[in-house]
């Protein structure tokens, strides 16, 4: 079988989805035929290549909220995050533009490296002082990742290398009617959006190995629209 998950680094619910998927996924009793492909969804395409603003900053803006308020906006995500047994940071973050961070999971994808490069990635943005819009930090998670620096450079070098991939993606997310991330899709039949609790992705994939019709999502469940905002759950 065969999940395919829509997400993008910037958003942190798929971080979150992300950890929940695979505690789902290890309650799976056919875990180990399960083939996982991530897709490329970016939540703010339109953002300038280049341009990095402070992630509290940005959120002040986009609800207008002072930083405060934005600061406790993030900290209900980051009690969301911690739960699953992931480090969250509220503070020193940045927000940009994501295409280069897609093209690089596409060639991690080709070396068969495209996870590691993801959790790396996803770590290094929420958990890290580590920005990902700097190229050169793009540069030594793809290294870390087990990628060749030589190549990973000329990737970034050429705005047009797997562009045509990251675009395909998108399309086909559009054509899926994925107005969110995460988005998840088993075998091209049955999709879920949101960071679900780990036991929906449990009864998820075992009824899509069944072949059965899996059932609604819980209600509410979390995710970032092409906007770029983010549900936040209440206190």
């Amino acid at each position: 079988m065969r999940v395919e998950i829509w997400s993008d680094i910037a958003c942190p619910w798929c971080y979150i989805g992300k950890a929940r998927f695979t505690k789902g996924l290890a309650e799976f009793a056919h875990r180990d035929e399960v083939e996982i492909v991530f897709r490329s969804f970016e939540l703010d395409p339109n953002s300038p290549k280049g341009t990095v603003a402070p992630v509290l900053e940005m959120l002040a803006k986009k609800y207008g909220r002072t930083l405060d308020e934005a600061r406790a906006m993030e900290e209900h995500v980051a009690a969301s995050a911690r739960a699953e047994g992931l480090t969250y940071r509220t503070d020193g973050r940045d927000h940009g533009n994501t295409f280069d961070i897609h093209r690089l999971l596409h060639l991690a994808a080709a070396r068969g490296r495209q996870e590691e490069l993801l959790d790396l990635a996803y770590r290094a943005n929420f958990a890290q002082e580590r920005s990902v819009f700097d190229p050169e930090v793009l540069i030594a998670l793809a290294v870390e990742a087990g990628l060749d620096e030589a190549e990973a450079r000329t990737v970034l070098a050429d705005d047009t290398v797997y562009a045509a991939e990251v675009r395909a993606d998108e399309r086909e997310a559009a054509e899926l009617g994925a107005n969110a991330v995460p988005f998840f899709v088993f075998d091209r039949r049955y999709g879920i959006s949101g960071g679900q609790p780990a036991e929906v992705f449990t009864q998820a994939l075992e009824q899509a190995w069944a072949g059965r019709e899996v059932p609604e999502p819980a209600a509410g469940a979390e995710a970032c629209t092409p906007d770029g905002a983010c549900a936040v759950p209440q206190a």
